[in-house]
């Protein structure tokens, strides 16, 4: 009797964690996708032009590897919106390139339509179903360096297609990712909602920079 009682109250205690964590993650997930929208839009008014690639790299992970050292404390909060919103100041340029083409506008709506959807559909089927997906963790690990090997390839040869393969690729790595990672909350892998927030941003905007220039490729504007 006594076994089944506190099973059930180890049970109630993990649903309401579980409920607590899903709940900090979204509603950070939110507040930091509107930041980086706003920081996007006045990247876009003030026509700011891409940083150097080096300057992405080290803006990402310097501030992406803070917030891992600072998870656990209110700066993590501080050095997540650096993250997010020096991510959203890259859009602005991205976003400002495609609105220059005559179907950009289009593009760009698009786009963030099939995100929404995406996002929204994975993280239900996930949630309603409550499937664990860790078996994904080696598709994502190797996934990863597919990607990485790609790109590095797209720099120094000129490949008919790599450009077309790789958004392919970055939008599939980014829905495993989503799916991953909402699994991960509602099963116990992760209980840091920084933490759990900062994966779910970085896929939905690898997702959104990927259908963009999956749309653009097909449509002939890039």
């Amino acid at each position: 009797m006594l076994k089944q009682q506190y099973a059930s109250t180890h049970t109630q205690v993990e649903q309401q964690e579980v409920s607590r964590v899903l709940r900090n993650t979204y509603g950070l997930l939110a507040i930091t996708l509107g930041f980086s929208a706003l920081v996007a839009y006045m990247a876009m008014q003030a026509n700011a032009a891409y940083p150097n690639i080096f300057v992405v790299l080290i803006g990402f992970y310097g501030l992406f590897f803070l917030t891992v050292k600072l998870r656990n404390s209110a700066w993590g909060l501080l050095s997540t919106f650096a993250l997010t919103g020096f991510m959203g100041y890259t859009l602005g340029p991205i976003l400002n390139m495609y609105l220059g083409t005559a179907n950009g506008g289009e593009l760009i709506a698009s786009a963030l339509s099939m995100t929404a959807l995406v996002f929204f559909g994975l993280s239900a089927f996930v949630l309603i179903t409550r499937k664990d997906m860790s078996f994904l963790s080696g598709f994502i690990t190797a996934g990863f360096f597919v990607l990485l090997g790609a790109m590095v390839a797209s720099f120094f040869f000129q490949i008919s297609g790599l450009q077309l393969a790789i958004s392919a690729g970055f939008v599939l790595f980014s829905s495993v990712c989503i799916l991953y990672q909402t699994s991960a909350i509602i099963h116990g892998g992760e209980r840091n909602y920084i933490m759990a927030t900062i994966g779910l941003y970085v896929s939905i905007y690898n997702l959104f920079i990927s259908l963009l220039q999956l749309m653009g490729i097909m449509g002939g504007d890039d």
